[in-house]
């Protein structure tokens, strides 16, 4: 197989394995929430608090030995079993009744996600792609988009056809199907090597991360990454439910907002791949955090459905979510380059977890204290707006020590 054949097969199994894991599995979800809410009669924090509670379990257990196992064994393994523990994930929260069975299926979710999400995808990525990384990336990345802006319209059809529990299980069923087949034989690098025995070729290609952990540069990241994934991961959370019970949303209206912000993200996904690869990557994260901190005033506009004031946030933040989670990897290799970038995502990735988890329980609360969620919503643009004040200060990569150090590996 060329090379560039096989850089296509690379980039269709991570398209595959984002558009099962993220788009289906963690853009899915949310949309079924307010189900859970109207049947089981679960507050929006506790339905909200599955996703926390097993990202604050999976994320800091997993997260930096996942990284690790990427770095070491390649990425291959790691996405088979998370795209498996994901389909089981909504496959078991569609025959749940209890909090109990609810927490127990989310935390394989949120193991599905650690495991066969953005950390084994981007570090496949990187590995095959330099010159076009950006692009590549963005190409994959148009998997979660085009995932979860079909999930809504998929979820209120067999929804319709087999009720919401069923829905879910065939969902998870869809994932194993969509996203496994071409994970099994994917090559993990251009050289079809996944790991390396000997004592002297461990050190050359799994170098230690220890002048990266006390460069600040690593905290710039690790803490715009967390500010904004907050930030996304909180309004995402609550969309369905803000507009479905707060604002009488029918299912298929919700269906469409939620769309077209997913549809949204396809154009942020290519466009600042494009923009990564040809302008510093720093300038381009500031836009795409303003992007979210604009969108989310928008909702205050918010009326009945048919307002514009929607649709133009749907717009503006689904454009931000797209570049969101593709540029902090291209800007990580970039700074510290890409044998280190397993681990060194592995602590990003669980950090932003760990921000995911709690941002959604805490606007949860607040909604459920004070019946509005105005002032969960400027939290939301408060972390936003910290995200790109830490993003600022990110020095050029050729100021960065273990970018010196530790350069990205030329391989395509």
């Amino acid at each position: 197989m060329s090379t560039r054949a096989a850089q296509a097969r690379v980039a269709a199994t991570s398209f595959l394995a984002l558009f099962a894991i993220v788009g289906i599995a963690l853009y899915g979800l949310p949309f079924f929430y307010d189900y859970m809410v109207r049947d089981f009669g679960w507050s929006r924090a506790q339905v909200t608090s599955g996703n926390a509670i097993s990202k604050l379990i999976v994320g800091p257990l997993f997260g930096f030995f996942a990284g690790w196992m990427v770095d070491r064994f390649g990425p291959r393994r790691l996405m088979v079993a998370g795209i498996l523990m994901a389909g089981v994930a909504l496959a078991g929260l569609g025959a749940i009744h209890t909090l109990a069975g609810f927490y127990v299926f989310y935390l394989f979710n949120a193991l599905g996600n650690v495991c066969g999400g953005p950390l084994p995808n981007q570090v496949l990525l990187s590995r095959w792609f330099t010159a076009a990384r950006g692009r590549a990336m963005g190409f994959a990345y148009l998997g979660i988009g085009v995932g979860g802006a079909l999930v809504p319209f998929l979820a209120v059809w067999l929804t319709r056809a087999v009720g919401w529990q069923g829905a879910l299980q065939a969902l998870g069923v869809l994932i194993v199907i969509a996203a496994l087949p071409l994970a099994l034989f994917v090559r993990e690098s251009p050289d079809g090597s996944a790991s390396t025995t000997s004592t002297t070729s461990t050190i050359l290609h799994h170098p230690p991360i220890g002048a990266i952990f006390r460069a600040p540069a690593f905290y710039l990241l690790l803490a715009g990454s967390m500010c904004s994934i907050a930030a996304v991961g909180g309004t995402n959370q609550h969309l369905k439910l803000f507009l479905s019970l707060d604002h009488g949303f029918t299912q298929g209206a919700a269906a469409q907002v939620a769309s077209l912000v997913l549809a949204s993200s396809l154009v942020g996904r290519l466009g600042m791949g494009w923009l990564a690869d040809r302008f510093p990557k720093k300038y381009v994260m500031l836009l795409i955090y303003a992007l979210v901190a604009s969108a989310i005033p928008l909702l205050f506009l918010t009326g009945t459905p048919g307002g514009g004031a929607i649709y133009l946030f749907a717009v503006v933040f689904g454009i931000g979510l797209g570049g969101e989670y593709m540029l902090i990897p291209l800007m990580a290799a970039e700074l510290f380059g890409v044998r280190v970038l397993g681990r060194v995502m592995g602590v990003v990735l669980t950090a932003d977890g760990v921000a995911e988890a709690v941002a959604p329980v805490l606007v949860g609360r607040m909604r459920d204290v004070s019946a509005t969620y105005g002032s969960g919503f400027v939290v939301l643009i408060g972390f936003a707006l910290a995200g790109a004040v830490a993003i600022s200060f990110l020095p050029r990569p050729r100021q960065t020590t273990p970018m010196a150090r530790f350069p990205a590996v030329e391989t395509a």
